[in-house]
């Protein structure tokens, strides 16, 4: 069911709200500037409204999405609330806060926290702990959120705090200028070298959709994708392995790891070993690093092991120092 079938089961009442363009949109593409200034709604809703003759510029119904708007323009859209657009709510929850000032928020998130609302998690995600957070973020697209994590990956995520900072955020992650790294426990000892590069594009798994895969460009869709493995601690069963993503793909370190014939503790969907004490890939983003947006300061962050993945090192014993990476 898409989002327009959705609401017409729901039969909600329709919304017309004004289009007021800014002297920043002016000559952008339609919509464009609708994912700005409705951005409780996904794209593919809001060209799904423009193509049923729900937007109207200057009393004329617009169907191109390539319409480029003015300044002057004097605009209306008519809304039907969705599940998406209903998730667009606060809701209090209890937040890490590594870090915090008007531009940025640094948060550690837990593991089981899904970040953006989707089919099937309409609430209780990081963006609706962020509304309540901050009232503020209302103004923003994503309430200011510039990347993700995975639902069962813990640990640092930056957040913007206005539409300035998030978009020289997006640039500089873009730029490969925002350091990430992980801490990954990997199933088996591990073989070869110490420090390894995994060099391979990832896309769609043309053999199950639901997954990512290592994928050739000249056959399959897909982005180029690098990632560094250094080796810290090796056990019989599994070892430890810190990760720095030079890009951010899509489930990037766990399909690498797969690649490297070392998925993730408690990664089924890439073949990981269950039963080990992990109940989610074993993934936790241990270090964040990035020049402040607005003042250019050095900012490096470290986030503490959660009780799962410590209590599985010990169990494994495995080793690690945090100043030794």
């Amino acid at each position: 069911m898409d989002e327009l079938d959705g609401a017409s089961v729901l039969e909600p009442q329709a919304e017309q709200r004004p289009l007021v363009f800014a002297a920043a949109q002016h000559g952008m593409r339609l919509d464009r500037v609708l994912a700005e200034l409705v951005p409780e709604f996904s794209r593919n809703y809001l060209q799904q409204l423009m193509e049923a003759g729900h937007v109207r510029i200057n009393g004329q119904v617009m169907v191109k999405a390539s319409h480029k708007v003015k300044v002057s323009d004097a605009g209306v859209i008519e809304l039907r609330p969705t599940p998406q657009s209903q998730a667009f709510k606060a809701e209090p929850m209890a937040l890490d806060v590594v870090y915090v000032d008007a531009h940025v928020l640094v948060i550690n998130k837990p593991a089981g926290l899904v970040v953006h609302p989707a089919p099937g998690n309409w609430s209780g995600t990081l963006m609706n702990g962020l509304l309540a957070y901050d009232p503020k973020a209302f103004e923003l697209p994503r309430a200011g959120i510039v990347h993700r994590l995975d639902k069962d990956t813990s640990g640092l995520m930056v957040v913007a705090r206005s539409r300035t900072v998030m978009d020289a955020l997006v640039r500089a992650i873009a730029a490969r200028e925002v350091k990430r790294q992980y801490l990954a426990i990997g199933q088996d000892s591990w073989s070869g070298a110490v420090k390894r590069t995994v060099d391979a594009a990832i896309g769609r798994d043309p053999a199950n959709r639901l997954r990512m895969a290592a994928v050739d460009l000249n056959l399959h869709p897909g982005k180029a994708a690098r990632t560094d493995f250094e080796l810290l601690s090796n056990g019989v069963q599994a070892c430890l392995v810190h990760c720095t993503l030079h890009t951010g793909r899509t489930h990037q370190i766990r399909v690498h790891m797969a690649q490297l014939k070392h998925p993730l503790l408690g990664d089924a969907l890439y073949g990981g070993a269950m039963g080990l004490g992990m109940t989610r890939q074993a993934l936790h983003a241990c270090r964040l690093a990035f020049a402040h947006p607005v003042t250019r300061q050095a900012l490096t962050f470290s986030a503490t092991l959660p009780p799962d993945f410590s209590g599985v090192l010990a169990s494994l014993g495995l080793k690690y120092n945090q100043n030794a990476i």
